[in-house]
């Protein structure tokens, strides 16, 4: 249902374009990695993979859950809370691993957090966390990149000018793109494996990007 639901509100506050590459796909037990800029990117990424027939479960913030409705429906449709700094961080990973083994696909950011700039330009995701190596290495799940751009444009900044920025979205008809790349084989130590991970990332940003013209990508 939040795919769908993503699928249905995101149109109304932007306007979102999805590309692929030509092997992309999602098998069974898929592990789904995206750059993490906004609070509005969740949304954009499950919209865009809702279009290409992708309803992941969500590694997410578990304070997410305080908040009634949304946590209510994320419970129900067994998204996964993440307590960062926290012991219970581990049966996050023990949570997805067990979802992957059993077909489930799964959206993780592996950043771990989203950037402190308030301004809403876009730049290369920052260093990955070493979760998503350890989840693909235990599982030997397929990882596929996915790259997303403009959501900064929704929604970035202080908690005014997000809020100002989402009230006044559905009239500024952001443009927003999403891109995913074919999956990625993670091989050598989990440095290794991390590092190309985020290259696979940032080269499905940079495609996003480059749609929407932004100066990161252009200059790159």
């Amino acid at each position: 249902m939040l795919s769908r639901i993503a699928d249905t509100l995101v149109p109304v506050f932007g306007r979102l374009s999805v590309t692929a590459d030509s092997g992309a796909a999602f098998s069974p037990g898929t592990l789904i990695v995206a750059n993490h800029t906004s609070l509005a990117d969740p949304a954009v990424v499950l919209a865009a993979l809702h279009r290409l027939g992708a309803e992941p479960l969500i590694m997410a913030a578990a304070g997410l859950w305080r908040i009634p409705l949304l946590g209510r429906v994320l419970s129900r449709e067994g998204h996964i809370p993440v307590h960062r700094g926290d012991r219970r961080a581990a049966a996050a990973l023990e949570t997805a691993a067990r979802a992957l083994e059993r077909g489930r696909l799964v959206l993780i950011y592996a950043e771990g957090g989203l950037p402190r700039r308030r301004d809403a330009a876009e730049a290369a995701p920052a260093a990955f966390r070493s979760g998503l190596s350890r989840l693909a290495e235990r599982t030997g799940a397929p990882v596929v990149p996915v790259g997303q751009a403009g959501a900064r444009r929704l929604v970035s900044g202080s908690a005014a000018k997000q809020v100002a920025g989402l009230a006044t979205a559905p009239l500024r008809r952001p443009a927003m793109h999403v891109h995913v790349g074919a999956p990625v084989e993670l091989t050598g130590d989990r440095r290794a494996r991390t590092a190309a991970a985020r290259t696979a990332v940032t080269a499905a940003w940079r495609t996003a990007a480059f749609h929407l013209g932004e100066p990161a990508a252009l200059a790159a």
